[in-house]
């Protein structure tokens, strides 16, 4: 009996692996939230009265095609993040799959519409291309602290129901 203690006293003390106080994060699945974002918006679009086509493979400039019965419209769609009452989206594409610097790209004149879903409050967004911006957009949902109305992109004017 006296071998059987030891075996466990010496599991007991047995050295560990230190464990580092910077562990790793895991690493944001971008791709995974896309394809949330995509499936929401194409839900939304459907409720709306769209009938709505996915582009074979993923080199175009637009992730879906909306049709309302007269017209076709492309739509890139983007995840939208709430930050202080103000919904912040990129209007731009960045492919920072290369060595090279980060390269951003707009979408004037590749697509009709930007549609924005926000996780943060489950809703959906369609901003026609003249409001988009060359980088970074906000959809504002509470007022501002100074009471400003100029210039402001009211989320609840583009809201898909």
């Amino acid at each position: 009996m006296p071998g059987v203690s030891l075996l466990v006293q010496d599991a007991l003390f047995e050295a560990r692996p230190a464990v580092s106080k910077t562990a790793e994060r895991p690493k944001r699945d971008t791709k995974r939230i896309g394809d949330v974002s995509e499936a929401k918006v194409l839900v939304k679009l459907v409720e709306a009265g769209y009938y709505v086509s996915k582009p074979f493979g993923e080199n175009q400039r637009y992730d879906l095609i909306i049709d309302d019965g007269a017209t076709l419209a492309r739509v890139q769609v983007k995840t939208g993040r709430l930050r202080g009452g103000v919904i912040v989206f990129s209007c731009c594409s960045t492919h920072g799959h290369r060595r090279s610097r980060l390269k951003s790209r707009p979408y004037f004149g590749q697509i009709e519409y930007l549609a924005v879903y926000c996780p943060d409050v489950e809703k959906v967004y369609l901003l026609p291309e003249q409001e988009l911006t060359s980088s970074t957009a906000h959809l504002r949902l509470s007022p501002t602290r100074n009471n400003m109305e100029k210039m402001i992109r009211w989320a609840a004017q583009f809201e898909l129901p």
